[in-house]
């Protein structure tokens, strides 16, 4: 099975574009990561007895920018963004799911 796997990541002007090796790009707004973190902040998580912590915070981050990210192993990468966020794993196929709502 391909997989991809992105060759570049940079800021083109407010957006996070992503080129993969298949030759797609796929770009991102900053409100529209910062939203769909997959941090258990904002996704919220579930105990052994299925009660739901988290994930109850604002839906929306009007003005939030990305002001860096670092690459976590092979599989994802970890955005810092401008209201102090920085804790949501963002898998390879996290991001192309994400970019596939689009």
């Amino acid at each position: 099975m391909f997989r991809f796997d992105p060759v570049d990541i940079q800021l083109v002007g407010e957006e996070v574009a992503v080129r993969w090796n298949g030759g797609v790009e796929t770009y991102f707004l900053p409100e529209r990561l910062r939203a769909a973190s997959p941090s258990a902040e904002t996704q919220g998580e579930r105990d052994v007895l299925g009660n739901q912590y988290g994930g109850t915070g604002p839906r929306a981050f009007p003005g939030v920018k990305v002001l860096g990210w670092e690459k976590v192993g092979n599989y994802a990468f970890r955005f810092e963004f401008s209201d102090g966020h920085r804790t949501g794993l963002y898998s390879y196929d996290y991001l192309r799911n994400l970019a596939a709502q689009s």
